[in-house]
């Protein structure tokens, strides 16, 4: 998050029977039933990258660590690398707790496999006014489905020039 890092998913409910449909049907599914399946899952897509970001900017540490796999690694722009949701919200854990920093994001590029797997890019800023803090990034963010929701597996920040 920070530029330094994340933006990750959040699966904001979609409904069950959506869901449900999606992870029966997933593995066999083609022709009509298959593009169903593949719009319900972008929608999903669509609201758990949504609810990842917003979680991140309203400091909602629950809902960051819920979208999250567990195996999720995050690498910061400064090249530390963090593996383990439990070591990603460590290492975010002053973002969640000191409520000051500002996060925006505007959506570059994205990529959503069917039911499977979903990639989108960000250009994101991360500032502290207090202290004149300012940071600029490409955030990039790989999601995986799990038969049921989007979870965020891979995070990966690059620092842009301000």
């Amino acid at each position: 998050m920070l530029a330094l890092s994340t933006a990750t998913t959040a699966f904001a409910a979609a409904p069950a029977s959506e869901a449900a449909a999606s992870s029966a049907a997933q593995p066999t599914a083609s022709g009509w039933v298959g593009d169903i399946l593949t719009r319900i899952c972008a929608r999903q897509f669509d609201v758990a990258q949504r609810t990842d970001m917003e979680s991140f900017r309203d400091y909602d540490a629950e809902t960051f660590r819920a979208i999250h796999d567990e195996r999720a690694i995050t690498v910061f722009d400064s090249g530390g690398v963090r593996i383990g949701i439990d070591a990603i919200m460590t290492a975010l854990a002053g973002h969640f707790t000191n409520r000051e920093a500002k996060w925006t994001w505007t959506e570059r590029y994205r990529v959503v496999d069917g039911c499977n797997s979903a990639y989108i890019l960000y250009e994101t800023v991360y500032e502290i006014p207090r202290i004149g803090y300012r940071q600029k990034a490409l955030t990039g963010v790989t999601y995986s489905h799990d038969g049921r929701k989007w979870l965020a597996i891979a995070d990966q920040g690059t620092k842009l020039p301000p």
